[in-house]
């Protein structure tokens, strides 16, 4: 009995996680457009909401935990097979049960930064340390610095592509290359959640690769451009050797019975997915080129997002657009990441940039 502890403690590195910070939310009664996170701006496509209210009057019973139909979709939807398939509370939640899988106290995770906000804590509850490898100047992955930064610790690296919320892109044959160059040992994790925005030259297709390496696993999300965020369904695709295991640390039940509806019913819309990403696409190119034409200096924006590097300064800039009716992503001391959303939230924004560069005289942005 000696030693008792007197209170129950956390893991130290669980009390000294970073806290995700997710996009402000309009208040109560304020009318704002609301550009911090990235969704897109429109409503239930009808058959997803069709298939929502068939599903409603079973909720007394629990889903199915296998995922069965869903499953199924995704596999027949990318031409692959079902047992390579892995079903999640979101792509975050997949991704923690793929670390959890793979890594081991001590262990290491090789990732770009700035990136995802989300990975560092993923890491870290799985027991790892994340290694960050900067961005470069135009915010896209060093890959080559990145390749470099893998030791006889290192378990996994995490590619986010386009990079969030930077937003330039890989293309399909950075990512073989570095494949190629990445021991047979190490995972590497490629998370594709905004692909269907991406309108470069040889955009990246995860899925196609998984064939050719067997150390690959591919995130992707129901939560951008088909409209689920709110439902938080995401799924990786891995050689079925990896989804097994991914699979055995995954929450029992861990989507829930609309979700699973939801996400089965969006995947018949193909076409009307497209449009709506089409949509998006065309207010990406108008919002990027009006920032141009007032002076500011954009990293490629391949996702539903554009990044203003605004240092120090970023704080200040979303609390202006907030004043102004506008809410906006800030990531203290480092820029600002605005979504695209109504067209009338778009010119908004706009004018607050303008305005902005306007007011400060053209001083440098650091």
């Amino acid at each position: 009995m000696a030693n008792l502890r007197t209170a129950v403690s956390l893991r130290p590195d669980i009390a000294s996680l970073p806290a995700y910070v997710p996009g402000e939310r309009p208040s109560k009664g304020l009318q704002v457009y609301k550009l911090s996170s990235n969704e897109v701006p429109f409503p239930l496509l009808p058959t997803v909401a069709a298939a929502l209210a068939d599903v409603g009057p079973d909720l007394n019973r629990y889903p199915d935990m296998y995922a069965t139909q869903l499953v199924e979709a995704l596999a027949d939807h990318h031409g692959t097979k079902p047992d390579r398939v892995t079903v999640g509370n979101g792509s975050v939640a997949v991704l923690a049960h793929v670390l959890t899988a793979v890594c081991e106290p001590g262990d290491e995770v090789v990732m770009a930064w700035r990136s995802f906000e989300a990975y560092p804590i993923a890491v870290q509850v799985a027991g790892a340390r994340a290694v960050q490898v900067p961005v470069d100047a135009a915010g896209r992955h060093d890959l080559d610095a990145m390749a470099a930064a893998v030791t006889d610790r290192t378990r996994a690296i995490l590619l986010c592509s386009p990079n969030n919320p930077t937003g330039p892109a890989l293309t399909q044959t950075e990512v073989r290359r570095f494949l190629e160059t990445v021991p047979p040992g190490v995972l590497v994790i490629l998370d594709e959640a905004y692909l269907e925005f991406v309108r470069q030259d040889d955009p990246t297709d995860g899925v196609a690769l998984v064939d050719e390496h067997k150390n690959l696993v591919v995130l992707r999300t129901f939560s951008k451009a088909y409209g689920l965020a709110g439902l938080r369904v995401g799924y990786a695709v891995a050689r079925r050797r990896l989804t097994a295991g991914f699979r055995a640390t995954s929450t029992p039940f861990g989507v829930n019975a609309m979700g699973l509806a939801g996400a089965v019913a969006a995947l018949r819309c193909q076409t009307q997915v497209r449009d709506r990403v089409e949509q998006v696409v065309a207010e990406r190119t108008r919002v990027t080129a009006a920032l141009a034409e007032q002076g500011w200096d954009v990293p490629d924006a391949q996702g539903n997002f554009v990044w203003l590097d605004l240092g120090r300064r970023a704080t200040l800039f979303a609390e202006t657009a907030k004043a102004r009716g506008v809410l906006v992503r800030a990531f203290a001391g480092e820029g600002v990441r605005v979504s695209f959303g109504e067209r009338e939230g778009n010119d908004l924004f706009l004018d607050v940039a303008a305005d902005w560069l306007r007011d400060r005289s053209g001083l440098a942005l650091s």
